[in-house]
């Protein structure tokens, strides 16, 4: 709700309101013609019909205390006091800022509503009348309870993340354990040349297992990179292909091993896409593990790369597994998001989380095609060099 009075002075109401976008507009009626004051009111009623935010109106000359706590030079100037932190815009151009600034500033207002539900900000009119410390302080109040809201949520994240990859390390730590202490024993057996045989099974087996340990491991320091905004990409022109192919080979004996097909639709000459080599081959290689997971024995696995358009080139990677159920297809990239027939599976939902957050940062798409019983398709697209 906008409010003013004719006059362009503030409300004098002190009621209590629900916390929304609240924005002081500062004016100077002794400078003469107020033609750029008359276009941002006019614009801001023309946001009121769709968006609730509250705006006072302020005569720079009534209230110095404030003209000078905000540190203005200029009229109109155009004040956000909530959510925090504030915000000054001013100059011939305030029209033109508001337009660009208007949806960050009502997302930022929706997530400081959620945080900081039960703070209820003083109103402008109440504010007009207190000291500037008292005001600072406000101010002071709700950064700390907001960097306090986004520490804690860092801490539950890492101790989600910790208490998974305990519980998830445990199974292929055995299997390996078990496979490294039969070898021993076979070896100082009197004849170990009769088990024979059994060696390169053995050391398959150990080697897999070590191999899901260190894609768990590198995960993890993704994930925690990522959470903490340390996310650093090492972008270079990258050749597609081969990558995927080198992939492939590594996949070759455990794709082999569960009775699966394998389908490669990949051209070798597809132009280089610039990307982060490392990154994008973890992001193969969680595409990759979660299809040969999910898919039954004779099942297929497909793997094809397609140049969609002079600026991207799309990579798919399909099963014939179990499929998602449509109305949890929008939760699969979501952070620990896992479906209940997963809890039997090694894995701690974050590989598809971190599959987005890879090829966002590379301002990419990845998405997911999938009917239940039939299996899934996961593509995902990356700029091409130029």
């Amino acid at each position: 709700m906008v409010k003013f009075n004719s006059k362009q002075q503030p409300t004098s109401s002190r009621q209590e309101q629900p916390l929304c976008l609240r924005l002081l507009l500062f004016v100077d009626e002794r400078s003469g013609p107020q033609r750029h004051t008359q276009q941002i009111l006019d614009y801001l009623n023309y946001l009121s019909t769709d968006y609730t935010f509250d705006l006072e109106v302020l005569e720079v000359g009534e209230h110095p205390d404030l003209a000078e706590h905000f540190r203005l030079i200029a009229t109109p100037s155009l004040v956000r006091i909530y959510p925090q932190p504030k915000q000054v815009l001013a100059g011939g151009d305030l029209v033109a800022q508001l337009k660009r600034l208007w949806p960050q500033w009502q997302q930022e207002t929706a997530i400081a509503i959620q945080v900081a539900h039960e703070l209820d900000p003083p109103t402008v009119a109440e504010m007009s009348d207190y000291p500037l410390e008292q005001i600072q302080l406000t101010e002071e109040i709700f950064r700390l309870k907001r960097e306090n809201g986004e520490l804690q949520e860092q801490l539950r994240f890492k101790n989600q993340i910790l208490e998974m990859f305990v519980h998830d390390l445990r199974n292929p730590l055995t299997a390996a354990s078990i496979a490294v202490e039969t070898l021993k024993i076979a070896y100082e057996q009197p004849n170990p040349e009769k088990f024979h045989n059994l060696f390169p099974k053995l050391h398959r087996q150990a080697r897999a297992q070590f191999q899901l340990m260190n894609r768990m491991i590198s995960d993890i320091l993704q994930a925690t990179k990522r959470q903490s905004g340390t996310l650093q990409l090492q972008l270079q022109a990258v050749a597609l292909s081969p990558l995927c192919q080198e992939l492939l080979q590594q996949f070759a004996e455990r794709i082999q091993g569960q009775g699966l097909n394998l389908i490669e639709d990949i051209p070798q000459d597809l132009p280089k896409v610039y990307a982060d080599a490392e990154l994008i081959r973890q992001v193969l290689t969680n595409l990759l593990d979660n299809a040969i997971k999910y898919t039954p024995s004779g099942g297929t696995i497909t793997v094809s790369l397609l140049h969609r358009t002079s600026q991207k080139v799309q990579v798919s990677i399909a099963d014939t597994g179990l499929g998602i159920p449509p109305e949890k297809q929008s939760n699969i990239f979501e952070g620990h998001f896992r479906l209940k027939r997963d809890v039997e599976i090694e894995g701690y939902g974050i590989g598809l989380s971190l599959c987005r957050q890879v090829i966002n940062a590379h301002y990419g798409r990845i998405w997911v095609d999938s009917v239940p019983q039939k299996g899934s398709c996961f593509h995902f697209t990356l700029p091409v060099c130029r």
